[in-house]
């Protein structure tokens, strides 16, 4: 571990401003010091990635899924020193770091079988026919192309999953993007841990010079400066509404606009039906007390809005909630600001007039460790206040007592755009409530049926997005193989010569992909 920015394939610290992570188990910084990137140093990081694009976006999906590949392999060859790094960056136990790191080597993975098979970039073909009248019809065919260098933001709350070689990055690499990450300073060791086995990677695979930047950042102004650049071409950012919607802004001001794909958190509401409730609502109380305080709320999917109608089995349910809540011991943030901005996020909605604290952990915890809490509030209230409408990041739910169903689907209906949306029914109940379900799916990107929001499966059918401030543009995904639908655009070619095509739109078809052809979906030659 160095300290230093990854400037493509070369290491570089010229600048002055320094800093340490910290270890919010032990309670104090880790040793090595790390250095900001420059003006300087991020200037020729974009400039090498905007080089590097020219070859890179041209490559065959088959030599970038080596690379992909040969990602993984590099990660996993840095054994116990990642986990370790990662363990101590985040106070997160050894289990998490061990999952995000099988997470990450899958999601490389299934992007490189992606491109190596080859019909992702949705190629279409429309022949000519010059007997066509009035006029003749040209030949057109189209495909995805690589928007050119992006800029991820890695995650406070994902060292790795979504941060370094995440998420974002290993679409944007499949895709054929050069990326330069800015690193989180909450895990900057860990991001130059896995930044080392990327250029380990592109070196052994022979990419370009730049396919891969990382830059350490302690502030805000090396992704300020990032996203002004005119060589970069799309950001991807993991975070809060604050800062995605600040980068957004900040691209849509650009001379040339780009777009920033940004998913920024979320409440994950939770339909509660009156019979599921009647039935079973001792045991949706424990399930619900476990998923609110997993990995200490520190989720997008968190579930922290409950809402049912008014009844017995709810007021039961809200204390069977608050009596398993309080039997879980507290574990450990990521950070003391994590800690700070969930005691002060919790002080202020808790301050709120109408609303009434449930359970509270109190007995004394570890520095860093946060104290779950439930709550309560009446619909009338909690629609009337849109401060309770907010996330509190951290193991911290409400439930909201409506007073009939028009409530509850009003309040849905007022919420703002969210990641998930769960609906617990007894059998043959759902049915009962078909404008609810509606007003659940206009505002949230998955629904959730009799389960919990909170565990994203990394497959082609999942959706993490939504509607606005879930995420910037509800119609992609964060996580999954269609996340690489993000770094590209459609692009034609009329009347070009056969043999100066990309061999995707090839009469031959040499890559043996499925096309559309004349309206028809077909591996076959013209």
């Amino acid at each position: 571990m160095t300290g230093k920015n990854y400037i493509g394939s070369s290491l570089s610290a010229m600048g002055r401003t320094t800093y340490k992570t910290f270890n919010p188990q032990l309670n104090l910084e880790n040793p090595t010091t790390f250095t900001e990137a420059t003006a300087e140093e991020i200037n020729e990081a974009v400039q090498l990635a905007s080089s590097a694009y020219k070859v890179f976006g041209t490559m065959s999906g088959a030599i970038k899924a080596l690379f992909l590949n040969t990602i993984a392999d590099e990660i996993l060859a840095l054994g116990d020193t990642l986990i370790e790094t990662f363990c101590s960056e985040s106070g997160l136990p050894e289990g998490r770091a061990i999952g995000e790191r099988g997470r990450t080597l899958g999601q490389l993975r299934s992007f490189a079988e992606l491109i190596e098979e080859g019909s992702w970039v949705e190629a279409s073909i429309d022949t000519a026919d010059p007997s066509r009248t009035p006029l003749p019809k040209p030949d057109l065919r189209k495909m995805m192309i690589p928007l050119g260098p992006v800029v991820v933001f890695g995650a406070s709350n994902f060292p790795l999953a979504y941060s370094t070689a995440g998420g974002d990055t290993a679409a944007a690499l499949a895709a054929g993007c050069p990326v330069i990450v800015k690193s989180h300073p909450m895990h900057s060791g860990t991001g130059e841990l896995i930044a080392s086995a990327i250029i380990k990677a592109a070196i052994a695979t022979a990419m370009p010079n730049g396919v891969f930047s990382n830059l350490n950042s302690r502030g805000i102004e090396v992704g300020q400066q990032l996203v002004n650049h005119p060589g970069v071409k799309a950001v991807g950012f993991t975070g809060s509404i604050r800062g995605g919607r600040a980068l957004f802004d900040l691209a849509a001001k650009r001379e040339e606009p780009i777009p920033v794909f940004a998913e920024m958190g979320s409440i994950n509401p939770v339909v509660i039906l009156p019979k599921a409730l009647q039935n079973k609502g001792e045991s949706l109380a424990r399930t619900y007390a476990n998923s609110i305080t997993l990995g200490t709320g520190q989720f997008c999917t968190n579930p922290g809005l409950l809402l049912g109608i008014k009844n017995e089995a709810l007021t039961g349910f809200i204390s069977d909630l608050a009596h398993e809540i309080v039997k879980i011991e507290p574990s450990c943030m990521l950070h003391p600001n994590i800690v700070g901005a969930y005691e002060s996020n919790k002080q202020k909605v808790v301050a709120q007039p109408g609303l009434t604290v449930v359970a509270n952990y109190e007995m004394a915890v570890q520095a860093n460790y946060a104290r779950q809490v439930v709550t309560t509030v009446e619909g009338k209230t909690f629609l009337e206040n849109s401060t309770l409408h907010q996330e509190v990041f951290g193991p911290f739910s409400m439930v909201v007592q409506c007073d009939d169903a028009d409530q509850l689907e009003n309040i849905i209906s007022k919420l703002e755009g969210q990641l998930t949306g769960t609906l617990i029914a007894d059998a043959g109940e759902a049915k009962e409530y078909p404008e609810l379900i509606k007003a659940l799916q206009n505002r949230v990107g998955r629904i959730i049926f009799n389960g919990v929001p909170t565990g994203v499966e990394v497959c082609a059918s999942m959706v993490h997005g939504g509607p606005y401030p879930a995420s910037t543009d509800s119609r992609f995904t964060a996580v999954g193989i269609n996340s690489i639908k993000r770094w590209v655009r459609p692009f034609s070619y009329q009347d070009w010569p056969n043999e100066l095509l990309p061999d995707e739109l090839k009469n031959e078809n040499p890559l043996g992909i499925s096309r559309w052809l004349n309206n028809k979906q077909t591996n076959s030659k013209i």
